[in-house]
């Protein structure tokens, strides 16, 4: 029996506005104002909504969340807007806004986001909380990474499909790499990326977002890392000039061995700057 009949067609003219009106990802107070002006009674709605999911026209992320399942005409919803919707605020980042931005060709099998928030996925719920949050939504899995709040920054919004969602900016994404090494496997992604794409980032940007970021160490091994891939001392110099004191390693997944450079206060350790 098709949905039109079973549900009088109210399921598939809701669907069908939703999806007019761009709300791919939807919360049940937005659903309601939808349904009122389409005569649905707003104590069918928890019925109907229930109904939908099970029709597989729309998918519940979490509880009085749903997005549009890409059953009916127009596209589906995008996976970086249902991990938007799955925790707010937060924003594409790691792996997921590197591929988005064209600095890397590894297309990651997880959507990784940065929130202020502690999340506490349904999985977790009950369990110890060990690393990060993981959240599985249909075949799409979600890692969420929580940050300081004066972490979260640099963030614009970006069209998915008829989704808008927020995406780490190019620069900032970049900045993950020199800040959190270790998510990426050690340095070498960073250096990498600023060899292979000098010419397409903002450096003044780029520098502007790791003094924002406020930490000397990240800084530093950021200014090292533009010094060998050819930056202005223009560019170099409020990098340069920033204060820290004694010496931090440049790659802090490597062991903390290799000689000095005290123009950066870094000790190049390197796999190929490291001697011993």
């Amino acid at each position: 029996m098709s949905v039109v009949r079973t549900y009088g067609g109210l399921g598939v003219a809701l669907v069908r506005e939703l999806s007019e009106r761009g709300l791919q990802t939807f919360r049940v107070a937005e659903a309601r104002g939808i349904a009122t002006t389409l005569g649905i009674a707003q104590s069918y709605l928890p019925v109907l909504l229930h109904s939908l999911a099970g029709a597989g026209l729309v998918r519940r992320l979490k509880h009085g969340t749903y997005a549009l399942a890409g059953i009916t005409e127009g596209p589906r919803t995008h996976p970086f807007a249902v991990g938007e919707a799955l925790v707010e605020p937060s924003a594409v980042s790691g792996w997921s806004a590197l591929n988005h931005h064209g600095l890397t060709e590894q297309i990651p099998r997880t959507v990784t986001l940065t929130t202020p928030k502690k999340v506490v996925t349904p999985s977790m719920r009950g369990k110890a909380r060990e690393g990060d949050a993981t959240w599985t939504v249909g075949e799409d899995r979600f890692e969420f990474v929580t940050v300081v709040p004066h972490h979260f920054f640099g963030l614009e919004e970006v069209w998915m499909g008829d989704s808008k969602v927020k995406v780490l900016d190019r620069e900032r994404a970049l900045l993950d790499c020199f800040a959190l090494p270790r998510r990426f496997g050690g340095l070498s992604e960073g250096l990498g990326i600023l060899e292979a794409h000098m010419h397409e980032l903002d450096l003044e940007r780029l520098v502007k977002h790791a003094l924002a970021y406020g930490k000397a160490s990240v800084a530093k091994r950021l200014g090292w890392a533009l010094e060998k891939a050819g930056a202005s001392r223009k560019v170099l110099r409020p990098l340069r000039d920033l204060p820290i004191n004694g010496y931090r390693p440049l790659d802090p997944t490597r062991p903390a061995r290799g000689p000095m450079n005290s123009a950066w206060h870094v000790r190049e350790n390197l796999a190929s700057e490291t001697t011993q």
